[in-house]
């Protein structure tokens, strides 16, 4: 098959689906590989560097939605993003489209791009189960997004991370509280844990208390009734209102003793639970620091201000987007990786996609086909019956 690799189009987007040190297992399969020209270059990796492997640069974005059986894209088009709306129009029925989509974020981009006949597979979607972890994006970017946040907040803080002993006197490390401890959320803890500052974390999941400790950051317990806190996918469940508020409560004791506050909790498909009142910001230390690492679902603090740094009640709260983008080399080898072994997954020994397939990885990431959205969670969240995937070759 040949394989399409383009130049995001979404703004600010810096990462690239493919790096060059991916380029030879591709070929050695017997597929081949287009390249938009510039398509690595703000992630670090210019032409020369793809073209010195083997692979072919093309100009003309249009030519590569006409030859590629296959596109590798960070963000596809129409979703939930401002990407080109025009590469709807280039795309084929019988393409395969392979990136993140935005599944639960819009309807009408859902709908807009399974209109257009393409076979997409979600990143979002990939099942949480052992076999699939060499494919899993959402862990790959949220590490670097947990790590990312760390920096920033030391960045804005104006004390710093660890204790340092002086001829000037000694200073006393800064305390960091970390709320959800996923993937982001752990990675937080370690990287603020590594500079020095002392780490708590809360999550609504006792069983990660261990992988907490095992950071180096210490598990703050509150007395709720948590009953089941993991859905089948191993994210945290959403819990209700009144858990939220109950939760809410017990948080305040805690978040006015520390210097920096990162929120990362997330529930897939849904706004991301406040967490963080105004009350309880007004409880911080000035010249604290607040990092919502869930800006992009809304946030987790009640002042949170997406794509924006605000200073409420003498605290300085960031609502990063795209954090993994602003760290474009590391992240792209990882979003690559994982993308290439999607596809290595889904088109099998026989360099193919079969669309019958009952495989349950396969089955997992497919969003949309034969111009309609097929994927069960997808259909729940805009409102459509259950649909059987259609066995059609792409």
């Amino acid at each position: 098959m040949i394989v399409g690799i383009l130049k995001e189009s979404a703004s600010g987007e810096r990462r690239v689906a493919l790096v060059p040190s991916l380029v030879p297992s591709l070929l050695k399969a017997g597929h081949d590989i287009l390249l938009e020209t510039g398509a690595g270059l703000s992630a670090g990796y210019p032409d020369r560097d793809y073209a010195d492997r083997g692979i072919r640069i093309v100009t003309e974005r249009s030519l590569i939605f006409k030859e590629a059986d296959v596109l590798f894209m960070v963000r596809g088009p129409a979703a939930g993003v401002d990407t080109d709306a025009a590469d709807l129009e280039k795309m084929r029925p019988d393409q395969v489209l392979i990136g993140f989509l935005s599944p639960f974020d819009d309807e009408r981009s859902a709908q807009a791009l399974a209109r257009s006949g393409v076979t997409a597979f979600a990143l979002e979607l990939v099942p949480r189960i052992t076999r699939a972890q060499s494919m899993d994006a959402l862990s790959s970017m949220a590490n670097l997004a947990g790590y990312k946040s760390v920096l920033l907040a030391a960045d804005s803080l104006p004390k710093i991370f660890p204790m340092m002993i002086t001829a000037a006197g000694s200073m006393s490390p800064a305390r960091v509280f970390v709320v959800g401890a996923g993937v982001a959320g752990l990675q937080a803890c370690a990287t603020a844990r590594r500079l020095g500052a002392v780490v708590s974390a809360y999550d609504v999941r006792p069983v990660v208390k261990e992988q907490v400790e095992s950071v180096g950051a210490r598990f703050v317990e509150f007395d709720l009734d948590i009953g089941g806190s993991e859905d089948a996918g191993g994210y945290a469940r959403d819990k209700g209102e009144d858990f939220y508020r109950r939760q809410q409560e017990e948080m305040s004791r805690v978040v006015g003793r520390n210097d920096v506050v990162i929120t990362t909790a997330a529930v897939p498909g849904k706004k991301a639970p406040i967490l963080i009142t105004e009350k309880m910001v007004q409880g911080m230390m000035p010249g604290s620091v607040l990092v919502d690492v869930a800006a992009e679902r809304g946030g987790n603090c009640e002042l949170t201000v997406p794509g924006e740094t605000v200073v409420k009640h003498g605290v300085t709260i960031l609502g990063p987007l795209n954090l993994p983008s602003t760290l474009p080399y590391h992240a792209s080898q990882m979003l690559g990786k994982n993308i290439s072994s999607l596809f290595f997954h889904l088109a099998g020994s026989e360099g193919r996609i079969e669309m019958a397939s009952d495989d349950e990885i396969f089955k997992g990431t497919l969003f949309c086909t034969g111009g309609e959205v097929v994927h069960p969670m997808v259909r729940r969240f805009i409102g459509l019956e259950i649909a059987a995937v259609r066995t059609s070759e792409p």
